[in-house]
């Protein structure tokens, strides 16, 4: 039997992967589509076994991001649980725990002027190291609203025609953080710095683990790519955002309290509907880092 299918939906060709490595012995792993998105069970991020870190790892890597309910961590157990997979990374603007600057504060309420992640974008990718993942754990959630939507960008790198494909590789495109952070968290007290992060980044990326390709620009940060007219570039982003924006790419998550997200960064943009107002929403994120993308 083929190790993928290809279908065409709408356009674009899809390439499903079949799920045909080893069973789990020590966590569950419930799908949430074809695509993306992984609901993991029989686990306590508190005190998780080296097989069972052996399968969370092994997890994401297979699903791009995967889910926990009913986790109760404390701030200490939450930074550990990142950095079994590497050092922390610390976000060159978001307001953080007292304490801990590895832990970054994610609510919005009915006073705040807007809510984290709305847009599409990969945390951070204008940081020269951009982070390998996030790791979201909502506390407190309101009566309904709030989900996160994840989409796949190896699928949609697959998805793409051969000519485009062509055409893209060994594009660099610019990411700035200035217009995203100047100025985004005063409410919470948060000073601007004098510079934020700005990095070239190579337009299709190779993931270090799966040694598969991704699309790697994003609304949220890329501002043009290089080498190629201005308004070329804004064509070649504008046709790929609305491609990567593809439902068939996507899962969503809806947010119990005590719930947790953990994506990678590498292979996967997300955005929060911030449709909940006036209630209010709280967790933390820790970012573990990552590597500069080729």
């Amino acid at each position: 039997m083929s190790d993928s299918i290809h279908m065409r939906h709408n356009g674009p060709r899809i390439r499903l992967q079949e799920q045909a490595g080893a069973p789990y012995e020590t966590i569950t792993v419930d799908r949430l589509t074809p695509m993306i998105g992984a609901e993991i069970g029989g686990v306590d991020l508190a005190r998780p076994t080296n097989r069972q870190m052996d399968e969370i790892h092994r997890a994401l890597a297979e699903h791009c991001v995967i889910f926990f309910r009913d986790q109760h961590l404390t701030q200490e157990q939450h930074l550990d649980f990142g950095r079994q997979f590497g050092p922390l990374h610390l976000h060159p603007a978001a307001p953080h725990e007292p304490g801990h600057p590895e832990l970054m504060i994610i609510t919005a309420d009915k006073d705040s002027p807007r809510a984290n992640g709305e847009g599409w974008h990969s945390d951070v990718s204008c940081d020269e190291e951009p982070p390998l993942g996030s790791i979201l754990y909502v506390k407190e959630c309101p009566p309904a609203g709030g989900d996160t939507i994840f989409a796949n960008m190896y699928a949609a790198y697959d998805a793409l025609s051969d000519r485009m494909k062509t055409y893209l590789e060994g594009l660099r495109a610019l990411h700035d953080g200035e217009d995203n952070y100047r100025g985004t968290y005063a409410n919470f007290g948060v000073q601007d710095r004098k510079t934020y992060p700005r990095a070239l980044h190579p337009v299709v990326r190779t993931h270090p683990v799966t040694g598969r390709k991704a699309l790697f620009v994003n609304k949220g940060f890329t501002r043009r790519i290089m080498d190629i007219p201005a308004d070329e570039s804004l064509g070649i982003l504008a046709y790929l955002y609305e491609h990567m924006a593809n439902p068939l790419f996507q899962c969503r998550f809806r947010w119990q309290a005590n719930s947790i997200a953990f994506w990678d960064n590498r292979c996967v943009q997300h955005r929060a509907m911030w449709d909940y107002w006036p209630h209010r929403r709280y967790g933390n994120r820790v970012t573990v880092k990552g590597e500069r993308p080729v």
